[in-house]
């Protein structure tokens, strides 16, 4: 439950597993409007010392209920990452999944289902995912064929005015 949980959590922030491994309250930080953020240096870029390094995720409620769910202890993952992805792998099994399912495959879902897919720029996600450029975002985010037809049901709309 905990892998699933993880995974799920992944998909919905962009984290990466050893972004969510390190996760600390002091990571979560509530708006004056009362709305969750993660605000949380990217581990990998910070060995690196990558000035733009900063995720900054506003949360989704499932997010906001998983981290409700592990409240006492944040999010605790198993520190090796091949144990989690060999769960991953029985729980894609169990669910006819012929995909090979890893952490990263969690990230790449919030690059693309989670966010393009529902019109968030990609600038926005650049900076959730804590990139230093879009170029990288870009590796990530799948063109969707939805959204190039939405693209061009607009233009034609456009153009018909």
């Amino acid at each position: 439950a905990l892998v699933r949980d993880i995974f799920i959590f992944a998909c919905f922030t962009g984290l990466a597993f050893v972004d969510v491994s390190t996760l600390k309250k002091e990571d979560m930080v509530q708006d004056n409007n009362g709305d969750w953020w993660i605000r949380k240096g990217r581990i990998k870029l910070m060995h690196r010392r990558k000035a733009s390094s900063i995720c900054n995720i506003p949360l989704l409620p499932v997010p906001l209920a998983i981290l409700k769910k592990y409240q006492k202890r944040i999010l605790s993952p198993s520190s090796l990452q091949s144990e989690n992805e060999q769960h991953l792998k029985e729980i894609a099994d169990f669910c006819g999944i012929k995909k090979n399912i890893t952490t990263h495959v969690a990230r790449h879902t919030f690059g693309t289902t989670i966010t393009l897919a529902n019109n968030v720029p990609l600038q926005d996600v650049s900076v959730m995912l804590g990139h230093a450029s879009t170029r990288m975002t870009q590796h990530y985010a799948r063109v969707m064929n939805a959204s190039l037809k939405k693209s061009m049901i607009h233009v034609k709309e456009q153009l018909t005015q």
